[in-house]
């Protein structure tokens, strides 16, 4: 079994070194590595030549590629008979690649996901935004747990497929926001098999600011409306729950015009999810600071994909325009 291990990037040479050293310790060396790089400068070519001489890599270069188009393009150059997709602002752990191979060998799939978490070494406020993206109390588990809200999804940060199989669906379709779920989807239509690989996770730094994860989930948020006019059955009701929360929060604070009961009920509901969410995450970080941070991620969260939903909703649904999603990063640097 070897695999194609497959990175879009644009820019961040700092985190694409972080991910090339956490390669170059895999207890299995059967991969090779290849950077799709859409960067409008050097600066990620300069860190893969540093690796040259210890990974198998190979560095395609294209000012301004998109991420569709990045991935498409590395398999292209992909000699694996497993094509795996990582983020760059990803670090994975050294046994990773023994994981995947021996869960395969047992109970073979199509294509698998795997969770994210943060690592010990990450900062609070790394760890309190993984808690957002992770938590039950804020997305329903979807992202990588075998009992979650939803059916399981493969996402593009943490994904592995067969390469003949990649190719029979016409790989990823070029959407800028949501590409991953969007090539999952059609997997499942198509009727192949996939599933989670608990045990082959990775540590998932995502962004370096809470203003940054903002601009991010508000991206998701709009890029599950692409999905829903391509597909017709991509909206399920824990996607329309940041929405609802952030509708509830607006409904809430006018109610103090109107009524002072209505109003000190819906805030006393507020304060109880807070209490829940600051004190799951202060248990698991087993750190008070990383609950308030995760307090204030999943809030940051919520409201930015339920603003980037609704938005959506009420630009392409409503006024019926066409244009879809883009990645912040690539609309505006990050």
């Amino acid at each position: 079994m070897f695999f194609s291990v497959i990175v879009p990037t644009f820019s961040r040479p700092d985190e694409v070194f972080e991910l090339l050293t956490s390669l170059e310790s895999q207890n299995n060396e059967n991969f090779e590595v290849i950077l799709a790089d859409g960067s409008l400068d050097d600066s990620v070519k300069d860190v893969a030549e540093k690796f040259n001489e210890k990974l198998k890599l190979l560095h395609l270069h294209q000012k301004g590629l998109g991420i569709s188009e990045s991935r498409n393009w590395g398999v292209e150059n992909a000699s694996g008979d497993w094509l795996v997709f990582f983020d760059s602002d990803c670090v994975i752990p050294p046994q990773y690649f023994t994981e995947v191979e021996n869960s395969l060998n047992s109970n073979p799939l199509d294509a698998y996901g795997g969770p994210d978490r943060a690592a010990e070494t990450f900062n609070n406020r790394q760890k309190a935004i993984s808690y957002a993206m992770t938590s039950f109390f804020t997305t329903g588990g979807i992202r990588g747990k075998k009992q979650h809200v939803g059916q399981y999804q493969p996402r593009g940060f943490n994904m592995g497929i067969r390469k003949d199989v990649f190719l029979s669906v016409g790989g990823y379709s070029g959407l800028k926001v949501s590409e991953d779920i969007d090539l999952s989807m059609r997997l499942y239509k198509k009727g192949y098999k996939t599933g989670l690989i608990e045990t082959a996770y990775v540590y998932h730094k995502r962004r370096s600011t809470f203003y940054k994860f903002f601009r991010q989930v508000s991206s998701f948020g709009s890029g599950r409306i692409d999905l829903h006019l391509r597909h017709g059955d991509a909206l399920k009701p824990v996607h329309l729950l940041p929405a609802m929360f952030v509708l509830y929060l607006a409904g809430g604070i006018l109610t103090g015009l109107f009524s002072k009961t209505l109003f000190l009920l819906w805030l006393a509901s507020v304060v109880l999810y807070m209490a829940l969410i600051f004190l799951d995450a202060t248990i698991q970080n087993r750190s008070p600071v990383v609950g308030l941070l995760s307090l204030y991620a999943a809030f940051i969260m919520l409201t930015g994909y339920g603003i980037g939903m609704l938005k959506a909703m009420v630009m392409r649904m409503i006024l019926g325009s066409r244009k879809e999603s883009e990645k912040p990063e690539i609309t505006k640097e990050a």
